[in-house]
């Protein structure tokens, strides 16, 4: 029946993470035997939190986005059954395999040494973090999920806070993409260059 399938997606998530973490770990050890052959680092390299990449407004947004995904599934868990149930709980395990993935993503953007012969290439290393930062959490993926996986399942009251969620995270996303300071910039203040 259906713990079966629902063993099977767990499985691949838990293999999908345990794969990106390799693969992170690789990708450092290749950094760090990069930058020991350069001449010289940057003159000021910088250790960036997860504020300075991700930024505060980005924040909110990913973890409301998660938090309401999360919702969505825990709400139609409680108030269906049958196959809506199943979907609500494949909802789920989804939603928090997206959001692991995303914890990884960016602690591996922090962790990365960084690899800088002097401050223009700095900055270029920076952009490229706060780049990766703020697509880590891909909130297509959130906002996408709920909708595919109990439309036409849920009651009539539920399909609307999904089409809702969505709506309102992409306004979100785009105040926030007009209201923050473009990556270079960013990138120029992070590394004290303004």
């Amino acid at each position: 029946g259906r713990p079966a399938p629902m063993l099977a997606l767990s499985g691949s998530i838990a293999a999908l993470l345990l794969t990106q973490t390799l693969l992170d770990a690789w990708v450092r050890r290749v950094d760090r035997r990069a930058g020991a052959t350069l001449p010289r680092r940057a003159a000021h390299p910088v250790r960036l939190g997860w504020a300075a990449l991700l930024g505060r407004p980005y924040a909110v947004v990913a973890g409301a986005t998660f938090a309401c995904a999360f919702a969505l599934g825990v709400s139609a868990l409680a108030v269906t059954e049958g196959t809506a149930r199943y979907a609500a709980v494949v909802l789920l395990v989804a939603v928090t395999g997206v959001a692991l993935v995303a914890v990884l993503q960016l602690r591996e953007t922090l962790a990365r040494p960084v690899v800088a012969e002097d401050e223009i290439s700095l900055t270029a290393d920076v952009v490229m973090r706060i780049e990766d930062a703020r697509e880590s959490y891909a909130p297509p993926v959130l906002w996408a999920l709920p909708v595919v996986l109990l439309s036409g399942f849920a009651p009539g009251w539920w399909s609307a806070a999904a089409v809702g969620f969505l709506v309102l995270g992409v306004l979100a996303l785009v105040a926030v993409h007009a209201r923050t300071p473009s990556y270079a910039a960013t990138a120029r203040r992070a590394v004290g260059l303004r």
